[in-house]
Formats: structure tokens, C-alpha cells, sequence
């Protein structure tokens, strides 16, 4: 996908004076960079002192291990999937080809190469994922888990193969501070994990080619954050990785301002992505996922260097930990809002590790578990690994006093997202909340008031997910698009205005009217949006408890306008729609479940599933992936006055 001078027209117009201001020194500092590359001082006695205190590996629990030894042997027979593409190459991998396409990126100046042109580059997300190096973090843990030297051996292979194939400045792996911040945290890790192998020394601080890899990745963040529009994860993902390299590869002259500025950045940008409730601002879930694992991890990368980090840091990290604690669901599954690409900020575990009730599980061991969060079962690799060198927020006498929430929270105000709860573990997320962050909200998706609902953990009412970013353009519009949600459509349109995949230029308000959450018996929310003005959409959701009932009310202020109410369901669902009631079925762990749909009768309904032409009925499990799955589309106007009502029951 290549953009046009409209597009850029259109970014521009989304950036303030100092944004433009700072971009414009980033193309002169480009310009000069080409023609005069830096060369890294040298260094003398470079040392890596941040090891595991002793004891820690032989504290992870051994299903923990064993799942992470099945995982590294598959990876050293060369084995791996990302996003959907399943490689057998592994073993000796070529740092340029996207296997989706067949495509290899071109050779040439890192600020030359056209990412975005899949034609051109191939899938530039397939590319960059390998080289983030998550898999050698999980061939290093089997080293340090096993002692078996081979797994070692093919990280040290493949970070001087890497190395070789991409010297500063060249090629497509030095374009996006997101991919180095997240390579230099893995590079820490891997050090770290190593450190009980003869040649680990050898590889990190007594190679030259290692630190000159370490000080360019370090001065190219220093160089280039994101900025201003574009500061969302991508700018504390590199922070992270730049304040984690500083304090553990703290071998360079600048390695103290480095680490200065890092984190002054990550303490400001933390807060800034967060909202006072702890949810993040980006409102797409697994983006808190991924914040909340660059903190921690360079939380951790401080107290092992005893370096200081301001309270508010601790705080932030401790607020998304008790608000993801908040919101998932009876199975420990968080929403699926917003955009998702399946991105990690350190990976230490093997398939089968909850990515969800890993991260609660490292708040319970930093932060402690309050009596309202879930029971966390699982085990993982990363929390004791994690816990070993961060230092208990109880015991730490710097951060100040903080009120947690005395009982779980089911109204996030300044989110605007409602989780309303029923017996057997209906769960039932309400979204009233902003179109996303900052001017651009580039990874929102158009979707005010929708719904998503569960039951005992199973998708009924479904949000589609993501499936791709670049390359597909039809496929990335219906998947952010209000007719690919749970939600009302006019006139054929978005309530938002889309100026790219990852630009909004037109964002629909919504405000939250209603949210009682306390009862035993009815929960109730209500909240409207402006995005199709003149027109104004209100919904209303009743659950009740007693009778497992969701009603939704759907009302539409305005002319009379052509309407699309959509309802997609969950991959487990199978639908018979006869008129306008669908009969839902499924199964959970060998039970037959039910439920009624009754829709409006005031709308002609169909089931669609699989259409590509538009596309419509789809559901996507993860970034790449997309299946068939049923979604119910009611047609006719606006103007009847007394709204659409929707009844989902529960059945035994």
C-alpha cells in the first residue's frame, strides 16, 4: 500500500506546529546521517553485571519449563507461525523475505526503502517479526532452563548472522524505532538468560560488532521518537528498549544521558497513553497488553541496575494491572477492542502460556492481588523471572500512598467502556468511550456503542477483530469499519471519517449517560454518539439477572436515514435465523449451550458468512487470520419512532 499526496495532505493536516517543527528536523537529521554515518566510540572492560539473582530459574514452575523446552525445540527444527503464515526455515532464516508474498525487501538506505509498499517490500509485518528476536529470547530460557548448550549455540548463530546481514542504517530493519526498542529489549534478555554459557561474554560486550549493533540502535531512538500525533505504543516501546540497553549495556560514553532521556520519556508517555482509571488510551486492548509488558520490563531493567524511577511510573503500572484485572472476562479473556497485530514486548514462554493471566499473575507477585481479581491458575516463565528483579511494590518506601479499588470496577468514565456482568458468567462490554488517541487515533476502529458479549467465556455477540494492517486495503476498511461491529449503520457509511489505514480525520463523540453496574438484578447502560449528524444514535442495555436477558434499544434522533443493524457472532455459533429470531447453539468443554436472539421485526433480516464482495461475516482469531462466521444484518430506516429492540435469553 503506497500512499498518495492526498494521504499526506491529510496527515499533515492531523499534526500541530511542533509535531511538523520536529519532523522537519528529522528529515534534515536523515540527510545527514546519509551522508556521514557515525561511528561508535570504543570501549574498554564493557561488562554485564544485570544477571538473575541465584535461585530464580530453578523457581519456575516445571509445566512452565516444559512448555517452554516444546516450544524451543520447535523452533530449532525450524518451525514457527506468524500471523497466520505457517515458515519451516527457521533454522537458518533469511532476514529479508516475507514468506506470505514470496517478496524480498530491497537493498538500499534504511530511509530509502518504501515499507509500506507491500508490492515492493512484501508484508512488512512478516518481515520485521522475526527480527524482534521474541523466538531467541525462547531459545535462551531453554538454555538457561536446560543447560543444553545447542540452544545457545543457535542464538549465538543467529544474532551474528543477523548482525552481518543488517549494519547500521541498511535495509529495511532500521526503519521503525518500535522494531529496535523491542530488538534491544530482547538483546538484554538474551544476555541475560545466557549468562551461564562460556561464549555469552563473547557475544555481547566483548564483540565489537555487538556494540556497535547496541550504540546505533541506541542513537537512532535518541534520534528519532515518534512524535507528537504518532506518540502512542510506538514511543514507549522505544523508550523501553533504549532504557533497558542503557542500564544493562550502559558501555558507552552516552549511556547515562541515554538512559536519562529514555526515561524521562517512558515516565512521560506512560502516563500520557494511560487513563486516570489505568485503561489504556489507545482503547484497543491488546495495546494495554503490550504497554503494560514494555513497563515491566523496564521496570525491572532499573531495579536491577538500581537506577531510580519516579513513583508515578510504579503507579501507572500498578493502575493497568488492577483495570486488566477489572475487565476480563470469567475465562481471564480481556475485550477485543480496537485494533490487534498479536505484538508482545518480551516473550519468554511457550505456546499454551496465557498471554492475560501471565500478566495478572506478574501484578499479583510486583503489586499484590486485591480480593476481587480473578483467580489466576495458570503458570508462566516470565513472572518469576520478572518478580526476581522487581521490587515489590509493598515494600518499596518511595512510592507514595495509593487507593486501589475496594471491589471490582465495572464503569471506566474516562474510558467510556461499562463491563456488565450476570449469572454463568454473561459478560457484556459496553463501548460509549473516545475514537481512540490523539488527533489521528490510528488504531481505532469506528465503532461507538457497540457490544460485545460472552457467556462463560464463549464470543455470542463478537467483535471481529483486526486481521491485517497494510497490503489489503478492502480487508482492513470492513474490519474497522461500523458495519464490521455490533453496532447501528447510516447511510451505508462510518460514524467516523477514515483518511487511512491508520488515520481518522472526522472522529464521532460519544458521551455515556447511564452505567449502573452495582446491582444483583438489572445492570444498565445507556450512551449516544454524534458521528452521524445531524442524526444522533442512543442505545440503551438492560441485563437482567434473573431472567439471563440482554435487551438492547437502539433509537436514532434525526431524518429519516437508511439503516443497517449488525450483530456478529462468535466462531462457536451456529445460527438458524427463521424471520427475525435466531436460535444460537454451541458447545463448551462437551456441553450443548443456547440462546434466543429475537431482532427487531421493524428490519428485514439476513444471516451473511464468508462474503467477500463486499466482505461481510468474518471473524479474526489474530493478526492474519480470518474465518467465516455468522453475522446477522437487520435493513430498513429510521423515523419509526419507538427504536429497534434486540433481546438475547439465555437459555439452560
Amino acid at each position: 500500500m503506497t500512499m498518495n499526496a492526498g494521504w499526506y495532505l491529510r496527515r499533515l493536516s492531523r499534526m500541530g506546529p511542533r509535531e511538523v517543527g520536529g519532523r522537519a528536523g528529522d528529515a534534515v537529521r536523515r540527510r545527514r546521517w546519509r551522508s556521514a554515518r557515525p561511528h561508535c566510540p570504543r570501549v574498554a572492560g564493557a561488562r554485564f553485571t544485570a544477571v538473575l539473582p541465584a535461585g530464580t530459574i530453578a523457581a519456575i514452575p516445571p509445566d512452565a519449563a516444559k512448555r517452554l523446552l516444546a516450544e524451543a525445540d520447535r523452533l530449532m527444527a525450524g518451525h514457527v507461525e506468524y500471523f497466520g503464515v505457517v515458515r519451516d526455515d527457521l533454522a537458518d532464516p533469511d532476514w529479508w523475505y516475507d514468506p506470505k508474498t514470496g517478496r524480498r525487501a530491497p537493498w538500499g538506505h534504511a530511509f530509502d526503502v518504501p515499507y509500506r509498499d507491500e508490492e515492493t517490500v512484501g508484508d512488512i509485518k512478516q518481515i520485521w517479526e522475526l527480527s524482534r528476536h521474541q523466538y531467541l529470547t525462547v531459545l535462551a530460557a531453554a538454555y538457561a532452563i536446560s543447560g543444553n548448550e545447542r540452544y545457545a549455540e543457535r542464538v549465538a548463530g543467529h544474532l551474528r548472522s543477523w548482525w552481518a546481514a543488517n549494519p547500521p542504517l541498511r535495509g529495511v530493519h532500521w526503519i521503525s524505532g518500535i522494531e529496535l526498542g523491542i530488538r534491544l529489549l530482547s538483546w538484554v534478555w538474551i544476555r541475560r538468560l545466557l549468562d551461564g554459557w562460556p561464549g555469552a561474554a563473547g557475544l555481547f560486550e566483548d564483540n565489537p560488532v555487538a556494540r556497535e549493533q547496541v550504540w546505533h540502535h541506541q542513537r537512532w531512538l535518541a534520534a528519532f521518537p515518534s512524535r507528537g500525533s504518532s506518540a502512542n505504543n510506538h514511543v514507549i516501546a522505544e523508550a523501553a528498549g533504549q532504557f533497558a540497553a542503557a542500564c544493562a549495556f550502559g558501555w558507552f560514553p552516552a549511556s547515562a544521558r541515554w538512559r536519562a532521556g529514555a526515561l524521562r520519556s517512558l515516565e512521560r508517555h506512560l502516563r500520557g497513553n494511560t487513563f486516570g482509571s489505568g485503561l489504556n488510551r489507545e482503547l484497543a486492548t491488546e495495546y494495554h497488553g503490550l504497554v503494560l509488558e514494555l513497563g515491566l520490563a523496564a521496570m525491572a531493567e532499573a531495579d536491577a541496575a538500581g537506577v531510580p524511577v519516579p513513583a508515578s511510573v510504579r503507579l501507572v503500572l500498578l493502575r493497568m494491572t488492577d483495570a486488566l484485572a477489572a475487565v476480563v472476562d470469567g475465562r481471564l479473556r480481556p475485550p477485543r477492542q480496537g485494533d490487534a497485530d498479536d505484538g508482545h514486548g518480551l516473550v519468554l514462554d511457550g505456546a499454551g502460556t496465557g498471554r492475560w493471566a501471565s500478566l495478572l499473575a506478574t501484578g499479583e507477585a510486583v503489586f499484590g492481588r486485591l480480593t476481587w481479581w480473578p483467580a489466576v491458575t495458570g503458570t508462566d516463565v516470565r513472572t518469576p523471572l520478572l518478580a526476581a528483579l522487581i521490587r515489590p511494590y509493598a515494600k518499596d518506601a518511595t512510592v507514595p500512598g495509593v487507593v486501589r479499588p475496594a471491589t471490582r470496577p465495572g464503569h471506566f468514565a474516562d474510558a467510556g467502556m461499562t463491563i456488565l456482568r450476570g449469572p454463568e458468567e454473561i459478560w457484556c462490554r459496553c463501548d460509549g468511550g473516545p475514537h481512540g488517541f490523539l488527533s489521528i487515533a490510528a488504531h481505532a476502529h469506528a465503532d461507538a456503542l457497540s457490544l460485545e458479549v460472552r457467556h462463560d467465556g464463549v464470543e455470542v455477540l463478537a467483535d471481529p477483530g483486526t486481521f491485517c494492517y497494510h497490503g489489503q486495503p478492502e480487508w482492513r476498511r470492513y474490519f474497522r469499519s461500523t458495519l464490521g461491529h455490533n453496532t447501528v449503520q447510516l447511510d451505508g457509511g462510518d460514524q467516523s471519517v477514515s483518511g487511512g489505514p491508520f488515520l481518522w480525520t472526522r472522529h464521532a463523540r460519544s458521551r455515556v449517560l447511564v452505567a449502573d453496574t452495582s446491582g444483583t438484578g438489572v445492570a444498565r447502560w445507556c450512551a449516544e454518539h454524534d458521528g452521524y449528524r445531524p442524526s444522533v444514535h442512543r442505545r440503551r442495555v438492560e441485563l437482567t439477572a434473573a431472567a439471563k436477558e440482554l435487551r438492547v434499544v437502539d433509537e436514532v434522533r434525526g431524518p429519516r436515514r437508511a439503516v443497517r443493524l449488525a450483530f456478529h457472532l462468535g466462531p462457536a455459533i451456529t445460527a438458524g435465523l427463521v424471520g427475525n429470531r435466531a436460535a444460537l447453539t454451541w458447545t463448551r468443554d462437551g456441553e450443548d449451550r443456547c440462546a434466543v436472539l429475537d431482532l427487531d421485526g421493524q428490519l428485514s433480516w439476513r444471516a451473511h458468512r464468508g462474503e467477500t464482495g463486499p466482505p461481510l461475516g468474518w471473524y479474526s482469531p489474530g493478526f492474519g487470520r480470518k474465518e467465516p462466521s455468522t453475522t446477522l444484518v437487520g435493513t430498513g430506516f429510521t423515523g419509526g419512532g419507538q427504536g429497534f429492540t434486540t433481546v438475547l435469553r439465555f437459555r439452560g
